[in-house]
């Protein structure tokens, strides 16, 4: 699925999905179905990410919600997040990949 010459840096698994950030792209891993057979692989650009944000209800809250908006599209990808998985992590990667 990688091409020549892209690494995965940091992945993150969010429930039954996963955020995977390598060196060129963001791919959304997004298993669907109640047994998660079919599986969908979303693949992002940073070049096509025109802006990201999160929202929670502060540091020890349980849930909070990443929105990314790609290229012309008026809705955004979101996803929710639980405790188990850092929203501020995640952010600051995507942070340093887009805004290169």
């Amino acid at each position: 699925m990688l091409v020549d010459g892209e690494q995965i840096e940091k992945a993150y698994q969010i429930i039954r999905d996963m955020f995977v950030f390598t060196n060129k792209r963001l791919i959304l891993v997004d298993k669907q179905g109640v047994t998660g057979h079919k599986i969908e692989f979303l693949s992002i650009p940073y070049s096509k990410i025109t802006k990201f944000s999160k929202e929670s209800a502060g540091h020890f809250d349980l849930d909070a919600e990443l929105k990314i908006w790609v290229g012309s599209e008026s809705e955004p990808i979101s996803h929710e997040f639980n405790r188990s998985v850092n929203i501020n992590e995640v952010y600051a990667v995507l942070s340093k990949y887009v805004l290169k």
